[in-house]
């Protein structure tokens, strides 16, 4: 296949558009891949659909390798299903809500789980039909709040979905190990770092759930891995479990008292204050930030409108992690507790929030839930639910008692390991695939059932794995691409070789058209940039940016038989005789 920039649909951009975040971003817009065509939808250029398919391939070969099956439902869907299963109302604002000219209430698909478990609940009724996984490759749409990066998080995107239906427990785990390593196979085609951490499942319902992250520091997702080489822990931030400490006894402890804590509006100086003052000290040794409790109330919004209050008890060397804190009560929303809240609720003091008058104990009605190093026996100072006031030596298990415990409390590096212990070290990076263990929420709504061997019904047991496609194309230029430009590797770029036409000499133009028939009836696909109005400078640079991964110069080196090939990536250069040319790319492209 051969395309030419003098007719290619192409405008390369010298300056970075001006809402671009991210480099994968401001890349696929300046080499002409994609156009913003409304804040989170793009446009694919050529050259960016010719990578996006090459990406999308690549995901089908190795889900049609694995057995899985491809289907295609509508983005359309109608709210019944939805409204069956509880997402038309758990999903929120994020779901693009519409009605027909009758009124009747439609949705673009967020995700398909109610329309495959439909589709097989029409076709199969047998233990005998089963397992079966089957996907696809769809538009999906969710009303991001605030669309970002690109692709990396946009209202319109492509995704692979897929589903497995098994009959049992054990079905279910070999069709989630399969799915898990064909992403592995996608992945590693794809050229992409990844690692494979614990997850929640969020409003997708389920047990067991792991992404796929790559790991970079553009990314969204924060994600710990375990730093001891015998121990592969690794979880995004969100579904990490803290390691709980032992109970530890309180006999000798003082009671608790109430003291004035005059100018102690941090943690640093409520520490220092107590530190300094003789009858706040202990015995043992100082206080310090982790001997703290802050109590941060949050305002919860259900689906359904309702709000509650709810108050979060981490220690004070931590902030509590909103991300984490949503995970958790998903699907509720974490809002701010404003002034006006605070006016309905006298028993929450802002700044001095204790819990005297929270949890089992309490008299606000209020829910306390606490981090799970707030374990009966430690000791406290925290607020005494008065304006200037704390209270210190109090024990939990003995002085207060909590509604439960929450993993809400942010994640430092070094943190031991839930697993081993070792020391936790933190990274960023994008999410590019995510499998569920769904079980049979979705089986049971919709009335997914089939015959056992015994004649018995049974409900159908089922998997969910996502692949974000469009996300994908963005997360390899994110890893490919230097200050020249992007880098593609082979099996994703728009073209293996990129000939430039150095000159507008008959015989270097002559030379270059006979070299790209060639390579194009070899199976080569090749871009050829014969325009007449660039100059060798403008053609250098376009052909650095858009990052074919070989790059051929047809110069005055035409005159003494050689044409000069470069490897877009590491940048080695090499004159190859015009005359084996052919042979030598060929072989290039297909090692």
């Amino acid at each position: 296949m051969l395309q030419r920039l003098s007719t290619l649909f192409l405008r390369t951009l010298r300056e970075d558009p001006a809402d671009a975040e991210v480099p994968s971003h401001r890349l696929l817009v300046r080499a002409g891949y994609i156009r913003r065509a409304a804040p989170g939808g793009f446009t694919w250029l050529p050259l960016g659909w010719a990578v996006y398919r090459n990406v999308e391939n690549i995901v089908r070969e190795e889900m049609n390798r694995a057995g899985f099956q491809e289907v295609h439902f509508p983005a359309l869907l109608p709210r019944e299903p939805y409204e069956a299963t509880g997402r038309w109302a758990d999903y929120g604002d994020n779901l693009f809500r519409l009605k027909d000219r009758r009124g009747n209430d439609f949705l673009l698909a967020p995700t398909h789980e109610e329309m495959f478990t439909l589709l097989v609940k029409d076709l199969y009724s047998s233990y005998k039909d089963l397992p079966v996984s089957i996907y696809q490759i769809q538009t999906k749409y969710r009303d991001e709040a605030r669309p970002r990066a690109g692709l990396l998080r946009g209202r319109e995107f492509s995704m692979k979905d897929s589903y497995s239906f098994d009959i049992d427990e054990a079905g279910l785990q070999a069709s989630y190990d399969a799915h898990r390593v064909a992403y592995q196979r996608t992945f590693d085609r794809l050229g992409l770092p990844y690692v494979i951490v614990s997850a929640v499942s969020g409003a997708m319902g389920g047990s067991a759930s792991e992404e796929f992250l790559a790991p970079l520091e553009v990314g969204e997702d924060t994600f710990v891995r375990c730093s001891a080489s015998t121990c592969d822990y690794a979880a995004n931030t969100e579904a990490v479990q803290v390691r709980v400490p032992t109970s530890v006894p309180f006999d000798g402890v003082p009671a608790p008292q109430v003291a004035d804590t005059p100018n102690a509006s941090s943690i640093a100086a409520l520490v220092g204050y107590m530190n300094g003052t003789p009858a706040l000290k202990r015995a043992d040794r100082e206080w310090n930030a982790a001997d703290t409790l802050k109590n941060v109330v949050v305002r919860l919004r259900y689906p359904d409108g309702s709000t509650q209050p709810l108050v979060v008890g981490v220690p004070g060397d931590r902030e509590v992690d909103m991300k984490r804190l949503e995970a958790q009560v998903s699907p509720a929303e974490v809002e701010p507790f404003g002034d006006d809240d605070f006016a309905k609720h006298p028993s929450l003091v802002k700044g001095y929030i204790g819990p005297g008058v929270l949890g089992l104990h309490g008299a606000s009605g209020i829910r306390y839930l606490v981090d799970p190093r707030v374990v009966p026996g430690s000791r406290w100072i925290t607020g005494a639910n008065e304006h200037g006031r704390h209270v210190v030596d109090l024990v939990c298990g003995r002085d207060f008692t909590p509604d439960g415990t929450i993993e809400a409390a942010e994640v430092h590096s070094g943190d031991p390991c839930p697993r081993c212990g070792a020391p936790l070290e933190i990274a960023r990076g994008i999410e590019i695939g995510h499998i569920f263990q769904l079980g049979r929420k979705y089986a049971e709504a919709l009335g997914l059932t089939v015959l056992d061997q015994n004649g018995k019904q049974v409900v159908v047991t089922m998997g969910s794995y996502g692949i974000g496609v469009s996300r994908a194309v963005a997360a390899v230029a994110e890893t490919c691409y230097d200050d020249k430009g992007l880098c593609w590797p082979r099996e994703v770029a728009p073209a293996d070789v990129h000939v430039v036409i150095a000159g507008k000499d008959e015989s270097q133009i002559a030379a270059a058209e006979s070299l790209c028939a060639d390579l194009s009836r070899s199976g080569i696909r090749v871009l050829l940039d014969d325009r007449t109005s660039a100059s060798p400078g403008v053609k250098f640079k376009d052909a650095e940016l858009i990052g074919v991964p070989t790059i051929v110069v047809v110069g005055r080196g035409v005159a003494d038989g050689v044409v000069e090939v470069k490897d877009r990536k590491t940048g080695e250069r090499e004159d190859i005789a015009l005359s084996s040319a052919v042979a030598h790319l060929v072989s290039l492209c297909r090692n």
